[in-house]
């Protein structure tokens, strides 16, 4: 509350207007429940993302071994995006993870990452298997067996199967092909001719926006209006948009024990959006259902929730070699970083 002054009859004139106006000033200081002065007042409100949902478009930052970047993203349905062209990238796609060397970074020595060195972990680590479920397998495959061997039928019912079952596929055969594609909501990046556009500053970032060049996103309905409002302030990324690919194979070599689950998790993310997106089909397989990496994400998902999940999701990452995680995902990380343009 504002003190209240009493002027004396001896007071100066001055003196009083001088108190006065330093009641009102008081009065129009901010504070905080506790009568404190409140520092924070204004730093608490919220950016304007207003023309971010507009427009339908986010942008992105991204941290690769060889620096940060913008860019910018955009989820549609599949009718509605026309899939970058990679005829001039084939080359890079195909033999990037021979051509390009990886620096390490503890050891600071050009190591060339190979998709075999990588596929012959992952099988290593798929014998290292509980003797009982090779035991099932096993009982199983013998029981199939013996059932093919007791329930044989004669050569003319083989052949009238043989002839149903080629039917039976033809016909299947051909309604996939008359079958038309699901349309499913999948990620666009600002990017062209299969290379992912990456800009070292916001302003520059705004500059090839207003520029015209030619990128994938024009396709988008809401490019022109982007072109239009689009200013530097306006690039900041949130907090579940900016993605450190730079720090995953570091954590990956620290040990189970201090793998970071948020981060790990994040980076599976954007890096199935950007092959998707940049058309990268080893890094579309190397993360996909029932890989040892997938399996790795599942595991890190299931800590996340806690609970009883949490403590399974624990145990299943014990049986996650670090070095099978660390080399994929170095995999991974040189065929995006293969697939960048970068910008000043």
């Amino acid at each position: 509350m504002a003190r209240k002054s009493t002027p004396r009859p001896d007071a100066d004139e001055p003196e009083v207007e001088a108190e006065a106006a330093l009641d009102e000033t008081a009065a129009d200081v901010d504070l905080d429940k506790d009568g404190d002065l409140d520092t924070d007042a204004d730093d608490s409100a919220p950016a304007d993302r207003s023309l971010w949902s507009d427009v339908r478009i986010d942008p992105v930052e991204i941290a690769l071994p060889s620096g940060a970047g913008f860019t910018l993203r955009a989820y549609r349905m599949s009718s509605e995006v026309t899939p970058t062209d990679i005829g001039e990238r084939e080359d890079d796609d195909l033999f990037a993870s021979r051509s390009r060397p990886v620096v390490d970074d503890e050891d600071d020595e050009t190591v060339v990452i190979l998709d075999e060195e990588f596929a012959a972990l992952s099988a290593e680590a798929d014998e290292e298997e509980e003797p009982d479920a090779k035991s099932r397998r096993a009982t199983k495959k013998k029981k199939s067996d013996d059932d093919e061997t007791t329930d044989e039928p004669d050569g003319k019912d083989k052949d009238v199967d043989a002839e149903s079952d080629d039917a039976d596929e033809a016909e299947e055969a051909e309604e996939a092909e008359d079958a038309e594609p699901d349309d499913e909501e999948v990620p666009a990046f600002l990017s062209h001719r299969g290379k992912l556009l990456l800009f070292k500053t916001p302003e520059a970032l705004v500059s090839f926006v207003r520029s015209g060049a030619p990128n994938d996103l024009t396709q988008l309905d809401t490019w022109p209006q982007l072109v239009e409002r689009l200013q530097p302030a306006a690039v900041a990324p949130l907090d579940e948009d900016s993605y450190e690919l730079d720090l995953v194979v570091e954590n990956l070599r620290g040990g189970h024990d201090v793998w970071d689950a948020t981060l790990l998790i994040e980076a599976g993310e954007v890096s199935r959006d950007l092959a998707y997106a940049l058309r990268l089909p080893a890094v579309l397989d190397m993360l996909s259902p029932g890989s040892s990496l997938d399996d790795l994400d599942e595991a890190l998902r299931s800590t996340a929730k806690g609970g009883l999940g949490g403590f399974m999701g624990r145990r299943r990452l014990k049986k996650i070699g670090a070095q099978t995680a660390s080399l994929g995902w170095r995999t991974i990380i040189g065929k995006i970083s293969a697939a960048v343009d970068w910008r000043d």
